[in-house]
């Protein structure tokens, strides 16, 4: 059920409305109290996003096993193998999951159909046409409005953690709700909240994707993990105006050629499996064939060809593709797509374990904000939406002590502070925080996009630590980054929650482009979605996990 005001305490708040906090707040035992908080409406997350499916082994000829090999050798052999293992082999009871609850794949005669994406060796990703993540998000949506014990609380900002100042186990979090932030205590909280892919010029995520799970954990003292392996997808609609519209593999996967301008595949050139190599392959095949060939790369891009699709299929599997296309002026039928890389997927995160659970008690992490080593350097095509439910389904075996799960513990009252700014301060302030908001992702993209170096990372990193400076020192973070635990504040400035949502993105890109910087500058190989020009190879001795806390960045054992 929908909640317009907001309960001083619930047993878990999840924070985060794509298919991670949908299906973890389903999961979650009915005896506990739940609150589903989201920054957006329902309906807006990258989940319902995602066209080309969800990757399970249910056909005959399939296996579990094999699917564990295809995810390792695309994750550049930086997948936990445990994970992984648990990830597949609870593909399919998670399948049979989601079509309980309602979820209409498509299907073959009587049977779930299947096709064939990048990486994979056999035919294992169900689809529901091209418009799987709307379809899951859709259905899980409907069950969690039906939940009497799930509060759905819309358009609230997550700011901080709150945590016990004695044991530092996470006891709720401050959030940013109809004008004024309120403190709301939890027995759990679970980050659901997606990747950052805005912090990228040019990305296929939605506007709701900054990081905000990561920056607000890491500010906390969580480990964070990987947080240079970004995966950039290859095909995205590229013409001016438009948005990066994320033209499916499973287009390629269906027969759809890559081609130059000149009609040649040239994605051969690269990888003898052409179009269908691993994403960052193909990526960076378009990128240096653009770098050759175009002469401004930077607004260049080659051409996604259906026509060798029959036109039949097309109808039938990407209608969503059709009306987005033609809304753009493109016949899908007659002449091919116009696309270009884009960055898409955000394979590190905040390091969790089989049970969801962070460094800090009490925290636990789902979905993309998550780093559970199932991705390793590059995610397999279609495992984003399966690891939200496998793992999202782990929360159903969550144990809150009596401690957590009684009634609102006292806590010390703390009187309403208010901030103001005169019309001309404000405004100064707003047009800094727009600014900045334009320059982080141009900056990100150029330093840390498909192909990065040293010197470029350094410059990047300097400036953003210049701009976090500039930042800290606006009269509206001092005032916010001055609020003690369970003090409420209330604003007098024009159009309130823009403004404070423009603020703490804001925040949240300035912390996740230092962090994927600063990480990308710390791994001096390739590897995956990380490609360092000045260390085109993969070297042995990084086979390991880059691990950060606060400032501190280190390497875990080498992986076996």
């Amino acid at each position: 059920m929908l909640q317009t005001d907001i309960p001083s305490h619930f047993d878990v708040l999840v924070v985060g409305a794509g298919a991670a906090g949908l299906y973890t707040a389903l999961c979650l035992p009915e005896s506990l109290r739940v609150g589903l908080i989201t920054k957006e409406t329902m309906s807006l997350s990258a989940s319902d996003w995602a066209q080309g499916g969800i990757a399970a082994a249910v056909a005959p000829d399939d296996s579990p096993y094999l699917h564990i090999e295809d995810t390792i050798k695309a994750g550049a052999f930086l997948c936990d193998r445990p994970a992984v293992e648990f990830l597949a082999q609870q593909a399919p009871k998670s399948i049979q999951s989601l079509v309980e609850l309602g979820v209409a794949f498509d299907r073959q005669g009587g049977a779930l159909a299947l096709t064939l994406e990048a990486a994979h060796s056999k035919h294992r990703v169900l689809h529901a046409a091209d418009t799987t993540g709307r379809e899951v998000i859709t259905t899980l949506t409907a069950q969690v409005l039906r939940r009497k014990n799930i509060q759905v609380i819309q358009q609230a900002l997550a700011l901080s953690l709150w945590l016990h100042p004695e044991t530092w186990h996470c006891q709720g979090m401050s959030l940013f709700y109809q004008g004024q932030i309120t403190w709301v205590k939890a027995g759990a909280v679970v980050l659901a909240t997606g990747g950052g892919g805005q912090v990228f010029a040019q990305t296929t995520n939605p506007a709701v994707s900054t990081g905000d799970g990561v920056a607000i954990a890491w500010r906390a003292g969580a480990i964070l993990r990987d947080l240079e392996f970004v995966q950039f997808h290859p095909t995205a609609l590229t013409k001016p105006g438009a948005d990066r519209f994320l033209i499916s593999e499973a287009v390629r996967g269906e027969g759809a050629h890559l081609i130059d301008n000149e009609g040649r595949r040239f994605a051969f050139d690269y990888h003898p499996a052409g179009e269908l190599a691993p994403r960052d392959v193909v990526s960076r095949a378009i990128f240096s064939h653009l770098q050759s060939t175009a002469a401004d790369p930077a607004t260049a891009h080659v051409w996604l060809d259906m026509r060798p699709i029959p036109a039949e299929k097309i109808r039938y599997r990407f209608p969503n593709i059709i009306r987005i296309c033609k809304r753009w002026g493109i016949d899908v039928f007659s002449e091919p797509i116009p696309v270009a890389p884009a960055a898409h997927y955000w394979m590190g995160g905040i390091l969790t374990d089989l049970m969801n659970r962070t460094n800090i008690p009490g925290l636990y992490a789902v979905g993309e904000t998550a780093s559970t080593g199932v991705h390793g350097a590059n995610r397999l095509a279609s495992n984003s939406l399966l690891e939200c439910i496998v793992f999202g389904a782990q929360l159903a075996h969550l144990q809150l002590t009596s401690d957590q799960t009684s009634a609102e513990k006292e806590t010390q009252a703390l009187s309403l502070r208010e901030y103001s700014a005169g019309v001309d301060e404000w405004q100064t302030q707003q047009e800094f925080l727009e600014d900045l908001r334009q320059k982080i992702p141009r900056l990100v993209w150029q330093s840390a996009g498909i192909c990065r170096e040293q010197s470029g990372l350094e410059t990047a990193i300097a400036t953003v630590e210049s701009w976090q400076q500039d930042f800290a020192n606006l009269s509206i973070s001092q005032f916010l980054l001055s609020l003690r635990a369970a003090e409420p504040a209330s604003f007098v400035i024009p159009n309130v929650e823009r403004q404070l949502r423009l603020w703490a993105e804001t925040r949240n890109l300035l912390d996740v482009a230092y962090l994927i910087l600063k990480s990308a500058a710390f791994r001096t190989e390739s590897r995956g979605g990380h490609y360092r020009l000045d260390y085109p190879q993969s070297d042995p001795n990084w086979q390991v996990h880059t691990l950060v806390q606060n400032h501190n960045w280190w390497k875990s054992p080498v992986l076996e």
